[in-house]
């Protein structure tokens, strides 16, 4: 039988989907090992995050995710570092203010430092 994370295509969509769980149940150990130091986020409101405010930001609970789902995958390769792409539905509490359910674009840079897989950055557009 196959492994399927020996494909590369799908241990990147697990990755993705295990920095998603971290960031959902609030698991900060997992959320930092799989966001480089110099992440940076745009949010769906255009605010640019680094990794220490934006990580922070979930650990507090200023953002806290309620759900979050992916869709499909899409990832493209490029050499040491890969692209992804995907629709989400998303329920998020912003500072203690829930918002309506949405769709979102997700896209997230990935690149392959000492054996691993990590977010560098990440760029969230509302659907409408």
């Amino acid at each position: 039988m196959n492994n399927p994370l020996a494909d590369p295509t799908e241990q990147l969509r697990s990755v993705e989907r295990t920095r998603i769980q971290a960031l959902v149940s609030g698991d900060m150990a997992v959320a930092r090992l799989l966001h480089s130091p110099a992440f940076q986020i745009i949010t769906a409101i255009g605010e640019n995050m680094s990794r220490d405010e934006y990580l922070s930001a979930v650990e507090s609970g200023t953002v806290q995710y309620v759900r979050w789902e992916p869709g499909d995958i899409a990832v493209r390769f490029h050499g040491d570092a890969a692209v992804l792409r995907y629709q989400a539905r998303r329920e998020v509490i912003f500072g203690g203010s829930p918002m309506p359910p949405a769709s979102y674009w997700h896209t997230d840079l990935y690149e392959l430092t000492d054996g691993a897989w990590r977010a560098v950055w990440s760029h969230i557009t509302e659907i409408y």
